[in-house]
């Protein structure tokens, strides 16, 4: 057990497949962050322009 870490640590294609993991991660959280605010800004956006559509009664 202890040579098969000791081997897939030292492994180096591993460590790439690791990056792009991390990587993803990173975008997924911004993606997460960012989401949220711009799609409550796209709402006030189109509320506005309706009410600027809607006739006054």
């Amino acid at each position: 057990m202890k040579a098969f870490i000791t081997k897939l640590i030292h492994r180096e294609d591993g460590a790439s497949a690791l990056e792009y993991a991390l990587l993803a991660a990173m975008v997924a959280v911004v993606i997460a962050t960012f989401v949220t605010p711009i799609g409550d800004a796209i709402g006030v956006i189109f509320t506005s322009i309706q009410t600027a559509l809607t006739p006054a009664p």
